[in-house]
């Protein structure tokens, strides 16, 4: 078996590159809000994800829908979209702390590998979790490092141009 890496690009997260099954993974809120960030890039490739997203939040009674949860989508043949909730609420004016959740991020990955492993496929992701969320990188890395690359599954992770 190939040894998993971890490497950096400049680029567009939701154009990844190489060969074979690719998931882009991004961190969602908890509230159902679609509208800011990395979503945007996302919407602006595929309606699918914003869509399913939507679906699953209004739904949410009757699924597994929350904090640590992570919903595929399909948006080309080899291509899939990971929705990990891993942010509680927003940030808004009056807003104190970060809305990032570390737990929900390590329990999204968790999940995301097992998908990841069974799909054969590597995972393309910004600096999940440290935009709007507003976590720190030297927070999320370790945790994209135990639970997907040390598992085996190869991760880039794209910084704008």
């Amino acid at each position: 078996m190939e040894t998993a890496t971890l490497q950096y690009l400049r680029g567009d997260a939701t154009a990844p590159r190489g060969k074979g099954v690719k998931v882009i993974a991004h961190v969602c809120n908890d509230l159902g809000g679609w509208g800011k960030g990395f979503v945007l890039a996302l919407s602006r490739r595929w309606a699918e994800p914003e869509a399913a997203y939507r679906r699953w939040h209004r739904e949410r009674a009757r699924n597994d829908f929350g904090l640590g949860a992570v919903q595929l989508v399909q948006v080309e043949r080899h291509i899939r979209v990971a929705n990990m909730v891993g942010q509680r609420g927003i940030r808004t004016g009056r807003s104190t702390g970060a809305p990032v959740r570390y737990q929900a991020i390590d329990t999204a990955l968790a999940a995301l590998a097992e998908e990841s492993l069974r799909l054969g496929a590597s995972v393309h992701m910004p600096r999940i979790g440290c935009g709007l969320a507003g976590g720190r990188w030297g927070l999320v890395e370790p945790l994209v490092t135990s639970r997907l690359v040390d598992r085996g599954v190869s991760v880039t992770v794209y910084d704008v141009d």
